[in-house]
């Protein structure tokens, strides 16, 4: 992911960039997907800069959006090959869901975690359908309730992250564990993948209808208008109840 001016923040293209990615690497002979961000950080969500401008959109739209970020979180999610995300600095909400989609997270110490997602007046309703399946739904209600940001060491014990690793040893450990994946039997990865995926596939396909329906509302409603236009103002927002 390459924004590091605005720390990676997802806007429509880098949603439609994304997803080629994937289907190009699940579709062709590549054995391990690494998924990192350029500059300070991995990637802080979605870019409110880019929807305060769009804020008298329609339903539709925000349906259509919202199928696009549900169909990256499932491309990545049911991905045929290994992945990897390389985590440096800020994984936030969108972020973080890619950051843990991933069947390893390795992260340096400097690297933080947070579904921020209720800080901006809109639901986290993609992201409550898969952290339940990967940390339990105690944790995860914890998390997509408070909004609160997690240091590394906490994400370690709470399952968002497999290890923690020093920043100059983060690509050499990158590449051992690429390695190490690479040496297996990739029809045999390929079939376990599909079957870790096709477990959850049909209560997955309806959790999702549901939340797609939710975020768009969500993000039709002014709590959505006042928590971009306070974030954008740098000021805390002033909800209506």
């Amino acid at each position: 992911m390459r924004r590091p001016e605005r720390h990676n923040a997802i806007n429509s293209a880098m949603q439609v960039e994304l997803i080629a990615a994937l289907e190009q690497a699940a579709a062709g002979s590549c054995r391990v997907l690494v998924l990192t961000g350029a500059g300070e950080s991995f990637c802080s969500g979605l870019d409110l800069e880019a929807q305060s401008d769009g804020l008298g959109k329609t339903k539709a739209d925000y349906l259509a959006e919202a199928q696009r970020v549900a169909q990256l979180f499932l491309s990545l999610y049911e991905l045929p090959i290994p992945s990897i995300a390389l985590v440096r600095g800020a994984a936030l909400a969108g972020g973080a869901g890619l950051a843990v989609l991933c069947d390893f997270t390795l992260a340096t110490p400097n690297a933080t975690f947070g579904f921020t997602e209720v800080k901006v007046g809109v639901a986290p309703a993609l992201l409550a359908v898969f952290l339940p399946l990967l940390l339990g739904e105690k944790r995860s209600r914890d998390l997509l309730l408070s909004g609160r940001i997690v240091k590394v060491d906490e994400a370690m014990r709470l399952g968002l992250v497999n290890e923690i690793v020093p920043h100059e040893e983060l690509l050499q450990r990158v590449e051992a564990l690429a390695g190490m994946l690479t040496a297996n039997s990739s029809v045999s990865l390929g079939a376990t993948k599909r079957h870790l995926a096709t477990q959850n596939q049909a209560w997955l396909v309806a959790a999702i209808t549901g939340a797609i329906e939710v975020s768009a509302e969500s993000r039709q409603s002014a709590e959505f208008r006042e928590g971009v236009a306070a974030f954008l103002g740098k000021r805390k927002p002033v909800w209506a109840k």
